[in-house]
């Protein structure tokens, strides 16, 4: 249904000089969206509230509202002589409707409420657009798409995930906010949350983790305290990054949840030693980003100390967690082998502090454009780790922009993980196995079928010595016929 009028966007934004690549479609794609999202949220509300017979105070008012600026409507028709165009238009956005949207942050009660989320998303965003006609041209657009109904918002979540996939594989510097969604089912469907726990992403990027655990919680059969459960106290995440923080926001509205409890914040400013219970949460989902070079004030807040991000945030997922909580993170491969201090540190305070039950070994190919392979860590936090069940995936092909990662390729995985059987792709390591100078948690598959023995280097040579020979009597015979 929605399908056209995003092509029709897109193809608006190729002739928009301000914006150049895919980062900068789904960024100012996000804050439209996001406008005529709270004008259909605030319609509802006043609907509601004069069923009620109460009043509605509307959060954003006057010239400000959608169908003041964005989309004025005369008789219920487009009124295009009230519409502002060409340069009026890009003067009231830059001028008077950010800077008004952006003081909603300083006004807000509390961070958690819909008026913050505004004010930090316009407080972080910037207005690309340099034509008016143009930006016209995508408002009215985006005035054609409705959020009032469940299917409506799900074509919508469909239509923009595509948008982040595609970002994600735009460069290097997309895929940080993109983890392939079959990967995050599976981590999903093992870690199993209940209405009533609480999921983390400290890492949150586009959101997917908890967008897809949303709709892996959200059954037909829920009640009206579970649903409000789900909206306001179950999902909650961090994100440093501006962009990241804004396309997140937008993909949880538009998966349905209102206000989403996610902090525009750097988790590794966070102390580790200062995580008190209230902090902690009963499941951890997260990506978070491999490499980097944290500043050595950072690394202070930490027991171990290390430049490499994802080590850090592995620290702060395992305090991050509650006694009995269960966590599946992605890092690198190399983690399960490093030799230096930090990684070794590390493999010993996982091990100890909570029970890596499994590790799923990912095929080269799995993040597209990544050139890193990588692993999942199941833990539960509580119990040290007694042995550990390896699973490595191999969908049987190379995988890549047409071939990505799907849901049939991880069926077995997660069948077999719930009896963590041993087979052709699948075994057991106990901690007693483990050396405890290096605790290496190398992925050796011994089920795999054993290489064809090499040859001895004195075999070699001698075959060497031998083809040298038969080669000089072919010369030999040669020179003969000379």
């Amino acid at each position: 249904m929605y399908e056209n009028a995003f092509n029709k966007i897109e193809r608006d934004l190729r002739a928009e000089e301000g914006i150049a690549n895919e980062l900068d479609y789904v960024e100012q794609t996000s804050w439209v969206l996001f406008l005529k999202y709270l004008h259909d949220l605030e319609a509802e509300r006043r609907d509601r509230a004069e069923l009620d017979g109460e009043d509605y105070t509307p959060i954003i008012d006057g010239d400000f509202r959608w169908d003041k600026w964005a989309a004025p409507k005369k008789d219920g028709a487009f009124d295009h002589n009230a519409a502002r165009i060409g340069d009026d238009l890009i003067t009231f956005v830059d001028r008077e409707l950010f800077p008004y949207l952006a003081s909603f942050r300083q006004s807000a009660t509390g961070p958690q409420t819909i008026n913050y989320k505004i004010g930090e998303v316009f407080t972080e965003l910037r207005n690309k657009f340099r034509s008016g006609y143009i930006l016209r041209d995508v408002l009215e657009q985006v005035d054609s798409l409705s959020f009032n109904t469940q299917a409506e918002r799900h074509e919508l979540s469909q239509l923009y995930e595509t948008r982040i996939r595609r970002m994600g594989n735009a460069g290097r510097n997309g895929g940080e906010y993109y983890t392939p969604r079959p990967l995050i089912r599976a981590m999903i469907k093992v870690t199993d949350p209940k209405i009533g726990e609480t999921i983390y992403d400290g890492a949150v990027g586009s959101a997917g983790f908890l967008c897809e655990a949303y709709d892996y919680m959200r059954t037909d059969g829920l009640s009206a305290s579970d649903y409000e459960t789900l909206q306001t106290k179950t999902f909650y995440g961090q994100e440093k990054k501006g962009l990241a923080y804004i396309i997140g926001i937008m993909n949880m509205v538009l998966h349905g949840i209102e206000a989403p409890n996610l902090v525009h914040s750097n988790t590794l400013n966070e102390n580790v030693m200062d995580i008190q219970e209230k902090d902690r949460h009963d499941i951890i989902l997260a990506n978070p980003p491999f490499g980097g070079g944290e500043r050595r004030e950072v690394q202070q807040n930490f027991p171990i100390r290390t430049g490499e991000t994802a080590y850090l945030f592995l620290q702060h997922f395992i305090r991050k967690l509650k006694a009995g909580g269960r966590a599946a993170v992605v890092i690198k491969n190399t983690f399960l082998s490093n030799t230096d201090n930090a990684s070794i540190a590390l493999r010993k305070e996982l091990l100890d502090a909570a029970e890596l039950h499994t590790i799923l070994d990912c095929p080269q190919g799995t993040f597209q454009g990544a050139g890193v392979k990588t692993v999942v860590l199941f833990f539960e936090k509580g119990a040290p780790t007694r042995d550990i069940w390896f699973y490595q995936l191999d969908p049987g092909r190379s995988m890549g922009k047409t071939n990505p990662l799907n849901d049939d390729d991880l069926a077995e995985f997660v069948e077999l993980q719930r009896t963590r059987a041993n087979g052709p792709k699948s075994w057991i390591v106990t901690r007693a196995d483990l050396d405890e100078d290096t605790y290496d948690l190398s992925v050796k598959n011994p089920n795999a079928p054993e290489a064809e023995a090499l040859r001895s280097p004195e075999e070699i040579i001698a075959d060497m010595l031998a083809r040298d020979a038969e080669t000089a009597d072919i010369l030999e015979n040669i020179r003969g016929m000379l």
